[in-house]
């Protein structure tokens, strides 16, 4: 870092990883993105049995049978919300997993995805990696599921997007960040949608290290009918119908 954020104390070995997934009726995708984690767990512990591995995921308004699914999940930990708001989802899941106080634990580090998302077996050992390097914040890529878009679409939206290191992207459903930094910056704002944006930005303008790595991508839904506005959904179904370059990059560059 390039500076000393408050309230943050010297640098800790890292024991445990929070991770953090929002749903809202997503029953259909939920048991690929929980047996993503599990996977990525088990790998985290046969390379590093010291660190604990514990999921939250935040129901919010779901009206179908996500909660079954979840209540199925052994050592699954589940948060109800109402809100209707991303931001705020994520933000609850990591409350309930951190607790309130404005100092957490030392050593945890927060990794936060999607329900509609599968994240790679070598996922957490990425983050890992960087965070013991000194990083603060990683920012990782996504692809979109090929099986849900035709391959004219599928190779429009490789050719706009830069999924190499050093990328410009901010994807909430790949991204890692360490306890103490997110709560010193606020932690994710209870907004509708660039909850991920507004982190990164808040991260980096308190001189916070910042790594966009094109290690581990996570694969996410590619439906075109989102459950947020000006999310991912949105970005694909304009896409999809239009060929103006002005398309490229928005979408990742804003959230």
């Amino acid at each position: 870092m390039s500076q000393q954020l408050p309230g943050i104390v010297d640098r800790v070995e890292l024991t445990e990883v929070l991770v953090v997934v929002p749903a809202r009726n997503e029953e259909r995708l939920l048991p690929r993105c929980l047996q993503a984690l599990q996977d990525a767990a088990d790998r985290l512990a046969a390379e590093r049995p010291g660190v604990a591995v514990r999921v939250v995921v935040v129901l919010d308004r779901c009206s179908d049978g996500s909660a079954e699914i979840v209540a199925g999940w052994p050592g699954v930990v589940v948060v109800v919300s109402d809100h209707g708001r991303v931001g705020t989802a994520r933000a609850l899941g990591v409350d309930h997993g951190l607790g309130v106080s404005p100092v957490p634990p030392p050593g945890v580090w927060i990794g936060s995805t999607d329900a509609d998302s599968a994240v790679p077996p070598d996922w957490l050992l990425t983050q890992l990696r960087y965070a013991d390097e000194g990083v603060d914040l990683v920012l990782g890529t996504v692809r979109p599921d090929p099986a849900e878009l035709p391959d004219p679409v599928v190779r429009r939206w490789l050719n706009r997007h830069d999924l190499a290191d050093g990328h410009p992207h901010v994807h909430a459903a790949n991204l890692g960040v360490r306890a103490d930094i997110y709560r010193a910056v606020g932690g994710f704002a209870g907004v509708d949608v660039h909850e991920d944006v507004f982190l990164a930005a808040a991260v980096r303008g308190a001189g916070g290290r910042v790594v966009s790595t094109g290690a581990s991508p996570v694969l996410t839904s590619a439906r075109v009918t989102g459950r947020t506005p000006g999310g991912m959904a949105g970005y694909l179904s304009d896409l999809a119908e239009s060929d103006d370059p002005r398309w490229e990059l928005t979408f990742d560059r804003v959230g």
